[in-house]
């Protein structure tokens, strides 16, 4: 490679300053969502000035950035104590999701969503901090076999103390009953393979370990007051707007 390709090449590999980085890293593993909803209204994401560039296409070039950043959060906010299968998780849902991606405003959108998720996760954890140690494998428990019937018995087990003693804790802690807590989280990723996936209400009934299909509506329509179809309806294929729960930087 001659000179002056050496020297292009040095300048469009170029960085923005490291502290900024760090301190937007800081902040999501801070859970700090109004610092990360300012960062998003910055658009601070499609700055262009002091990144690498890592594709001569500009929509492939903005998705392995994505890519760098979903795997940077990811490690960071398992280092600063959320659940590694949780973590990793959610930055295979959101890589993902990029192919189905083609313009720089669905991914910038997209980018800001991950990011607003992690940090609003995090928030949670810090705000759970003082959660004893037995709840906590619950927790971690629940989200790493989320695919299968999960009994109280079964967190009883695993944490090595009685079905009693849990669900009296975990109640004390939470506020929630360990049976309403895995309910919330099943009917949470029923949520995503209802707007991102071709599913039948039967194959995520059954991928979540519902007993039925009827059972798992029911659940379902109890939880949103939407019947899966009617939230599919709603909601499928959006990502930024679209549901009560999300984040809007409008």
């Amino acid at each position: 490679m001659d000179t002056e390709k050496l020297f292009n090449l040095d300048k469009e590999m170029i960085h923005r300053n490291q502290n900024d980085e760090l301190l937007f890293y800081r902040q999501v593993a801070g859970g700090d969502v109004e610092a990360i909803i300012e960062n998003c209204k910055q658009h601070r994401f499609m700055d262009n000035e002091g990144v690498g560039v890592l594709s001569k296409d500009p929509v492939l070039n903005l998705k392995y950035h994505f890519i760098v950043t979903a795997a940077l959060v990811s490690r960071i906010c398992t280092e600063n104590g959320m659940e590694m299968e949780m973590s990793f998780r959610l930055s295979d849902h959101y890589i993902q999701r990029l192919d189905y991606l083609f313009t720089l405003d669905e991914i910038e959108q997209w980018h800001n969503k991950m990011i607003l998720d992690y940090t609003r996760r995090m928030q949670v954890l810090r705000q759970n901090a003082a959660l004893s140690r037995p709840i906590s494998e619950c927790i971690n428990y629940i989200y790493a076999h989320i695919k299968e019937r999960i009994t109280i018995e079964d967190l009883a087990d695993f944490t090595g103390n009685s079905a009693s003693y849990i669900s009296r804790l975990f109640k004390s802690e939470m506020g929630i009953s360990p049976s309403d807590y895995i309910r919330k989280v099943k009917i949470d990723k029923a949520k995503n393979l209802l707007r991102f996936s071709d599913f039948s209400m039967v194959e995520i009934a059954s991928y979540l370990s519902f007993s039925s299909q009827s059972h798992f509506i029911k659940l379902f329509s109890e939880e949103t007051n939407l019947t899966p179809k009617k939230y599919r309806k709603m909601y499928y294929g959006t990502h930024w707007k679209g549901s009560e729960d999300e984040f809007s930087i409008e």
